[in-house]
């Protein structure tokens, strides 16, 4: 697409999302972008924009010739999927912010940018302000990537700050958090972890060239977190945050996993706080970078779908060269996690799982222990996922050679316990 090419916009979806972008782009006339149409599901509702642009046919923007530019922010994976696939073949660029559509079908987007040499672009699916995706693509070669550590859901860590520095329990904390547009009336798809596994599906293609589906990508949210979780991690001087993390492995393969983590104060994701996203990028030459912003609300989202547009007009796509040009990554579950567990039963944890047991703390309403346990045997399992048992992941996480840490540390024996 040429840079004097004027972007003609079909916009699917008139949200929150979709009216603030149709105001920006109104305002910015140097774009040389304007929305010609915009598809809706509800004809009733009022809308601060002329009758004339509406329409319920997406039919009206995909066969339209003089549009584009297609730009999807709907909430409806499936449907999402038939917009973006359509408008592909149509010759059409599309932007799309629906990071669950994206996960769900990330091998069939990728063989339809081949297949048609269209661009897909959606930084706004993943940390919403924060330009991650455009990094890992243009900065980050895959063989000095050694890891990426992020917090990608604004909503369980508001809920994680609320709990740890106003000390409400997790329901008081859902709540405020429903009821500031942080959260959505039915949670579950953020509380549990699901919208952020769908958001490191994404970035792990963008930075190790994996391609994969939440079912291989061991994760859960912040449903179990208690108090108790809380008080123990202040007398430790860690914070606890939900954490998407991947680190190379010395196999040359990664382990990635998305995970409540404890965090010490000195590290960059203790100062994320409430609905605001953080990324730790670590390469060979640059050692740490940190990237912050809000990775939630309309104008973080709309600012990244902006800029998506912005580069489509100087034919900006993604490469993807970590897929394409080197050799891919490929996800490993061959080493071991140092986790904290909590409980209220002491039958609910299956203690000849673990390696070993580092400390062991008994309480009259909760109990918990440090120890070491391969990633297979949380893979292969839910048992602490369960009610009443609350896993979390120490700071110093991946151990890889077991033996030689073994004999540095001073175990429990299981047997005593």
């Amino acid at each position: 697409m040429e840079s004097h090419k004027k972007l003609v916009i079909g916009l699917f979806g008139f949200g929150v999302v979709g009216e603030g972008l149709y105001k920006i782009l109104q305002q910015t006339p140097s774009l040389h972008a304007s929305i010609k149409k915009a598809c809706i599901k509800h004809p009733g509702k009022k809308r601060n924009a002329p009758e004339s642009l509406f329409t319920q046919n997406g039919d009206d923007l995909l066969n339209d010739p003089e549009i584009n530019v297609i730009v999807e922010v709907i909430d409806d994976a499936d449907a999402a999927f038939k917009i973006i696939s359509t408008a592909l073949k149509n010759g059409k660029a599309v932007v799309s912010a629906s990071k669950k559509m994206i996960a769900e079908h990330l091998r069939e987007i990728l063989d339809l940018q081949k297949e048609t040499g269209m661009p897909f672009l959606c930084e706004s699916a993943a940390c919403a302000s924060i330009p991650v995706i455009r990094n890992l693509e243009e900065y980050y070669d895959n063989d000095l990537l050694h890891s990426l550590k992020a917090i990608v859901n604004g909503s369980t860590n508001f809920i994680l700050t609320k709990m740890f520095e106003d000390k409400l329990n997790f329901t008081d904390a859902l709540i405020l958090a429903q009821q500031l547009g942080f959260a959505e009336s039915n949670p579950k798809l953020d509380v549990e972890g699901y919208d952020a596994v769908n958001k490191w599906t994404i970035l792990l293609n963008h930075a190790y060239g994996i391609v994969t589906d939440i079912s291989k990508i061991l994760f859960t949210g912040i449903q179990n977190i208690t108090l108790n979780d809380a008080e123990v991690a202040q007398s430790r001087h860690y914070d606890i945050k939900l954490v998407a993390n991947a680190k190379k492995l010395s196999t040359g393969k990664v382990a990635a996993f998305v995970l409540p983590h404890f965090v010490t104060l000195d590290d960059q994701l203790a100062f994320v706080k409430n609905e605001y996203n953080g990324v730790v990028i670590e390469s060979g030459f640059a050692d740490k970078q940190f990237f912050y912003g809000k990775g939630a609300g309309s104008l973080p989202t709309g600012s990244a779908v902006l800029s998506d547009i912005s580069a489509l007009r100087y034919g900006y796509k993604y490469e993807y060269k970590k897929l394409y040009y080197h050799t891919p990554g490929e996800l490993s579950y061959d080493f071991y996690l140092r986790v904290y567990l909590s409980f209220s039963e002491l039958n609910s944890i299956p203690k000849e799982e673990f390696e070993w047991i580092e400390e062991w703390h008994g309480g009259q309403e909760r109990s918990y222990l440090v120890g070491v346990i391969h990633f297979e045997k949380l893979r292969s399992s839910d048992w602490w996922k369960t009610d009443g048992v609350s896993l979390i992941v120490m700071p110093d996480d991946v151990i890889e050679d077991v033996d030689t840490r073994k004999l540095k540390k001073k175990s429990l024996q299981l047997a005593g316990l």
